[in-house]
């Protein structure tokens, strides 16, 4: 039998740490990367960071705390064993909120859930949900057993919902906790969200076994990353932009504190690499900049990704303090090349901000990466061109294409709800399911994903064939392949759309 720290482990996912008892709580999440076959492969796995801080203030509570990473696990059957171990009163199902598939509530994810409240049943557990599918849906989660949802961002509810049950006190009045009283639907007043992030413990980093995450990693990129946040929110308005949990409302961290996690990070988890999770990093002004003089006080030295907007990237000296602090790749909300399309969507961006953007990154040596979305309403083959030959003269280090995904909350998802049949989630993230019905049906958009991606290969491999630094054979001779297979599907898109 393994044991760390001292403690049986019964997983190679389970890390064993107890705190002063009250309750024995052990917190969980229901994100299964090998049950979506697409993020498996990617193999760029990350830890549930929303667990780990929900964990870390259970712990500074006085709460036995124990972490059951179901990450890499083969499914929800491996939550068994650990429950029967571990005897907990107290299963905390909290996904991370920091994970954009979580906000997708992706099909096979709420049934791993499911299976997961109906385990804890079996065991006696109290059952606490918190997620974004579960914010939207909480009468799913309840009528499955659950004992309580909290509802949006749970630290504070969570902390007073364990007291009440601690102390017998009343708890179906508490704001953001939503329960069943003789099937009944209850959910009671929202609290406002957190604004003092600093105030909140660093995650609890050391209750999670990093080695695996480190070992697919190596395998499959060479280096290991980790993930952080330093915001919680976002104040734009997408319509298509779901926020379930923190709303509209941007709260950072200071510099310093990140600065306190990352150095803990370092110490712990020897990483070689950093990806903030932030819907959009550094939107606080003055941010940026702080962040690369603190960092440079303290002797840290990262190297990092992070999501942005490419507005914000082209104010004064983003980008000069950006790289100055260690980033190397950005990932921007590119979307459409088409302005009428990003004006239907409220993106709040010009395609000439887009390109400039990228040209100022790519000219600092960093990786710019594009956001794509084909399939919002009324759009044409002709917004759909605009957007291939957007990526083809810009030419981003990577590509991410999806279709229009209509999110509950959204002005997006109140616009199409009447078109919306009975599939309402996707199954996994490879799904690409057209949900309303677009200028063309699912089949056309599923043909187009892989079009745009041999447009793209295509164009990558004749910009090395004739020399494009840094040279690299392999890509040139990619060429031999992606010129007949994007004409070749280029030909099926066509037919697929007069189908």
């Amino acid at each position: 039998m393994d044991t760390i720290s001292g403690c049986p482990s019964w997983s190679s996912n389970l890390v064993y740490r107890s705190a002063e008892p009250m309750a024995r709580t052990l917190i969980t999440h229901s994100y299964f990367y090998r049950l979506d076959p697409k993020q498996w492969k990617d193999a760029r796995p990350y830890p549930p960071l929303g667990t780990l801080q929900v964990a870390a203030l259970l712990r500074s509570k006085g709460h036995t705390v124990h972490v059951f990473d179901t990450a890499l696990s083969e499914g929800p059957a491996a939550l068994g064993p650990v429950l029967r171990n571990l005897h907990p009163e107290v299963l905390v199902i909290q996904d991370d909120s920091f994970n954009y598939l979580t906000k997708m509530c992706l099909g096979v994810m709420r049934d791993a859930a499911l299976q997961m409240i109906g385990m804890g049943l079996d065991a006696g557990c109290r059952i606490v949900v918190n997620s974004s599918d579960a914010t939207d849906h909480p009468e799913v989660y309840l009528r499955a057993g659950a004992t309580a949802v909290i509802m949006g961002e749970s630290e504070e509810a969570l902390v007073e919902l364990l007291a009440a049950w601690e102390t017998g006190n009343a708890w179906r009045m508490l704001a953001n906790v939503a329960s069943l009283d003789d099937a009944q639907l209850i959910i009671r007043s929202k609290r406002p969200v957190l604004r003092a992030l600093d105030d909140l413990p660093l995650p609890a980093w050391d209750l999670i076994d990093t080695e695996p995450y480190r070992a697919r990693w190596n395998a499959s990129q060479g280096y290991f990353s980790l993930n952080m946040a330093t915001t919680r929110g976002c104040p734009f308005k997408c319509n298509w932009c779901a926020k379930p949990i923190y709303g509209n409302r941007y709260n950072s961290r200071s510099p310093e504190h990140v600065a306190d996690e990352i150095a803990m990070i370092q110490e712990l988890h020897r990483p070689d690499h950093l990806w903030f999770a932030d819907d959009i990093f550094g939107l606080k002004p003055g941010w940026v900049q702080r962040f690369a003089q603190v960092l440079e006080q303290r002797g840290l030295r990262i190297r990092y990704k992070i999501q942005s907007r490419v507005d914000l990237l082209l104010e004064s000296d983003t980008i000069d303090a950006l790289v100055r602090s260690g980033l190397e790749e950005v990932w921007v909300g590119a979307e459409s090349g088409s302005q009428r399309i990003l004006d239907a969507m409220d993106k709040g961006t010009r395609v000439e901000q887009i390109s400039e953007a990228t040209r100022l990154l790519k000219q600092k040596g960093v990786r710019v990466c594009f956001f794509l979305q084909f399939g919002y309403p009324g759009e044409t083959e002709a917004d759909v061109e605009s957007t291939i030959r957007m990526v083809e003269d810009l030419m981003p280090d990577d590509i991410g294409v999806s279709v229009s995904y209509p999110l509950p909350g959204t002005p997006f998802f109140e616009r199409v709800r009447a078109e919306l049949g009975a599939k309402s989630n996707w199954t996994d993230s490879d799904d690409l399911a057209m949900m309303f019905r677009s200028t063309h049906g699912p089949a056309y958009y599923k043909r187009l994903h892989r079009y745009v991606h041999n447009r793209y290969r295509r164009r990558q491999a004749l910009l090395h064939l004739k020399g494009a630094p840094p040279f690299r054979p392999g890509k040139a001779i990619a060429a031999l392949y992606y010129v007949p297979a994007t004409m070749i599907e280029g030909l099926r898109l066509h037919l697929t759309s007069r189908s």
